[in-house]
């Protein structure tokens, strides 16, 4: 049973910024609050709990979450989707205390991930990557996080995340969340994105296999394209994965009350799936890089192979061609030409000819 060959689809990643977005326009102060991104629209979500009961509701206005800074006997959870009401965060800004610059960060959405600390609150930035349309195309997205002592405040892009698994233990119950602290939830909203990158290399690891497999049967055409493509994917994931080695180590690091020393093993356990991911991506550029070398030398030895058939076949007719020429210059005395065996004598040489050349073509293993 033959290989189909098949020129495959690759889903490109797509990026969650327009044309020219990511640059800061040029002479505005710094803290200005620019919207570099969609403009989706603003959606808050407020989740308060403690170890006895969880309250979630969905708020009209970003003053109905203000009364969370004063709760100090559970946490509350403020997560924003959409980031087109500049005014709402001026106004989230100025009551929880939040750096001007670190809003201009939350608005510029092609922010490497990293981490800040404010004294009072923490500020990370990690790209959010998950698989989305019928086409299981790969999405990118910047999460923003604000952790303060009892609080944790969220920014995405757009409605949609990997965090319906944690709010499905804060309604449930289940595990310690409810009976931890807001650190713990911070954690949790990483280790979900850091989690859901196994997703994505799963994908990634499909497609390679499939490309692998289609160029030792025989590369189809748009191949190259196809490993070039995959290998820009891999850079862009290292981009956007490879700088939260370092973030979560200075989370572990930093001398901060932010930070309870009951979260860090939970932290210590995303650093090691971080250090997995990139390890991954890395593992995966080597395979496509031997995946084109392996393409490169199927193409040459095709290509060798049609050079030495043609060489055979211009080596076989060669001397026919030699034998005709010459008895096709029709000299007058040339013997040959009134003989009445002559024809079919060269005929008998010619074949002669190539028939020797088989055998010793066959003999050399050239066949």
């Amino acid at each position: 049973m033959g290989f189909k060959k098949r020129q495959r689809k690759l889903f490109p990643i797509k990026r969650l910024f327009t044309k020219g977005a990511s640059r800061k326009q040029i002479g505005l102060p710094p803290g200005s609050l620019i919207r570099s991104g969609e403009a989706a629209p603003t959606k808050i979500t407020l989740i308060t709990y403690d170890n006895n009961h969880c309250d979630e509701k969905t708020v009209s206005k970003i003053e109905d979450c203000f009364e969370v800074k004063k709760n100090v006997s559970g946490v509350s959870w403020i997560n924003i989707d959409g980031l087109s009401d500049i005014d709402m965060l001026q106004k989230l800004g100025n009551h929880f205390e939040i750096h001007p610059l670190v809003l201009e960060d939350i608005l510029n959405t092609d922010q490497r991930p990293k981490l800040d600390d404010h004294d009072n609150y923490l500020f990370v930035i990690l790209k959010m990557l998950y698989i989305e349309g019928p086409e299981k195309g790969v999405t990118t997205e910047q999460v923003s996080m604000v952790l303060g002592k009892h609080f944790v405040i969220s920014f995405q892009e757009k409605e949609g995340d990997v965090f319906d698994p944690i709010r499905r233990r804060l309604r449930e119950g289940k595990g310690v969340i409810r009976s931890r602290a807001a650190d713990y939830l911070a954690y949790a909203l990483i280790d979900s994105i850091v989690d859901y990158y196994f997703v994505i290399l799963e994908h990634f690891d499909q497609e390679i296999s499939k490309l692998e497999e289609e160029v030792i049967m025989g590369a189809a055409r748009g191949t190259a394209q196809n490993i070039h493509h995959l290998k820009r994917e891999m850079v862009f994931l290292k981009k956007n994965v490879w700088p939260l080695r370092e973030l979560i180590s200075n989370l572990q690091r930093f001398p901060t009350p932010l930070i309870s020393r009951g979260t860090q093993p939970f932290l210590k356990d995303v650093y090691d799936h971080a250090i997995h991911v990139v390890e991954s991506i890395e593992s995966f550029r080597d395979m496509l890089s031997g995946i084109h070398d392996i393409h490169l030398s199927e193409m040459s030895n095709r290509m060798n192979e049609v050079m030495k058939v043609l060489t055979i076949f211009a080596s076989i007719f060669i001397p026919l061609t030699f034998i005709a020429g010459v008895y096709g210059m029709n000299f007058e005395y040339m013997p040959e030409l009134h003989w009445h065996w002559g024809y079919f004598v060269v005929l008998g040489v010619m074949a002669s000819v190539s028939l020797g050349m088989l055998i010793y073509f066959k003999k050399r293993n050239w066949l």
